[in-house]
């Protein structure tokens, strides 16, 4: 499989498996999950054909590994604008986490802290390099350090999905390492 299909059918999948579900006629559990099966047949007959083996492959070699596989299901990890549950387990963050921002959303970001705007959580890096990347998907990337462990001591809550993207309902300003 072509690294343009690969994206395409990533883009695809994260589009109604995060965003719009009932678009190809798909409904997800409380969880977040479809049959496999379900999935390929919906998108066939609203002509995007994808084949198992594109879906496998596409759910192994995603850098970002946005989507999970359990038997003959499959969902996205994280990022839903639809109402889910993944059931993720409340878990203690390292003592710093990294968000990728552009400048000119800062001025917001300095008076709110951090919100999760259209999706369900804030989506926080647990490097730099992660954060930066996440940040220059909208421009010139600045990276934001989170007192995480702060944030915890203090009774916020976080969970980790499975590739890995830390999770917390918002970040207040506070708990924000701005230099200015």
């Amino acid at each position: 499989m072509d690294e343009r299909r690969t994206v395409k059918v990533s883009k695809y999948l994260s589009k109604h498996l995060r965003h719009q579900p009932e678009r190809i006629g798909i409904t997800l559990d409380e969880n977040g999950w479809v049959g496999v099966e379900t999935l390929l047949s919906a998108a066939a007959s609203h002509g995007f054909a994808i084949s198992r083996a594109e879906l496998d492959h596409v759910v192994t070699v995603n850098d970002k590994r946005r989507f999970a596989v359990d038997g003959d299901r499959i969902r996205a990890n994280q990022g839903h604008t639809v109402a889910v549950d993944l059931d993720l387990p409340p878990a203690e963050p390292p003592a710093y986490l990294y968000h990728g921002t552009v400048a000119r959303v800062m001025d917001a970001i300095r008076a709110e802290g951090l919100r999760p705007m259209t999706r369900h959580h804030v989506h926080l890096s647990p490097d730099r390099e992660t954060a930066t990347r996440v940040g220059a998907r909208r421009g010139r990337p600045l990276v934001l350090t989170v007192d995480a462990g702060a944030m915890h001591r203090a009774g916020h809550v976080f969970r980790v999905s499975a590739n890995g993207v830390w999770l917390a309902d918002a970040v207040p300003p506070q708990f924000l390492l701005l230099r200015d």
